[in-house]
């Protein structure tokens, strides 16, 4: 399939660039029909309605399509999740956001193709650290929104966000390549319930809770 991470870089014509989207999409949707291993440059181009040739001009390679197509998705991912963000002020709220956000990953194949393009690294020499370097902005992001979530919390203070917002995206990532493979998601979305619950019961402890008070001597 080629070297990954040394896509060409043609000229940005507008035709040029209406022809990259289109191949882009296209190998979106046959990531999530054929897998991995049936994306070829043939079946996208096929999907795409153009010469296979175009794949290798504006491309390089067919990774380097497959890779631009998974910046797509967490491009598209990453304005849905920044969008939501605002809204979230307490773990509860936080907790609500993902659930919803989890549920949009799975009904628009998003998470077909993160699952896809990982099992696909596993074959392709070169493919995994180009994956795991899209999922690593996500650390960041979720940081920022745990934080945001935690507000004026005690946690906030004592928590280790680097590692838990690590720990977050790899729950996350796994719970929703384990409900692809399994074709069920109803474990997951119970988790997020159950979860839920237990942050408003903390809440509401936390809410009703004394203030700390100075000890006198």
């Amino acid at each position: 399939m080629g070297k990954p991470g040394v896509a060409s870089r043609r000229a940005g014509t507008a035709a040029g660039n209406d022809t990259r989207r289109v191949l882009v999409v296209a190998a979106i949707e046959t990531l999530k029909t054929e897998g991995f291993v049936g994306t070829s440059a043939r079946a996208i181009a096929k999907r795409a309605g153009c010469n296979q040739a175009l794949v290798f001009y504006h491309f390089g390679s067919v990774v380097d399509l497959l890779l631009a197509a998974l910046d797509e998705v967490s491009a598209r991912r990453l304005e849905r999740y920044t969008a939501a963000a605002p809204s979230i002020t307490n773990p509860s709220e936080l907790l609500a956001v993902a659930s919803e956000v989890f549920a949009e990953d799975m009904d628009n194949g998003y998470v077909t193709v993160l699952a896809e393009m990982i099992g696909g690294a596993s074959a392709t020499p070169g493919l995994g650290p180009e994956v795991a370097r899209r999922i690593a902005p996500w650390r960041d992001f979720a940081r920022d929104t745990i934080e945001s979530g935690l507000g004026g919390s005690p946690l906030a203070s004592v928590l280790p966000l680097g590692e838990v917002s690590h720990a977050v995206v790899a729950l996350y990532l796994g719970l929703e390549m384990l409900s692809h493979l399994d074709g069920d998601r109803s474990q997951a979305t119970s988790l997020f319930e159950h979860a839920g619950r237990l942050a408003a019961l903390l809440g509401a402890i936390s809410s009703t809770a004394p203030p700390a008070t100075k000890e006198t001597s």
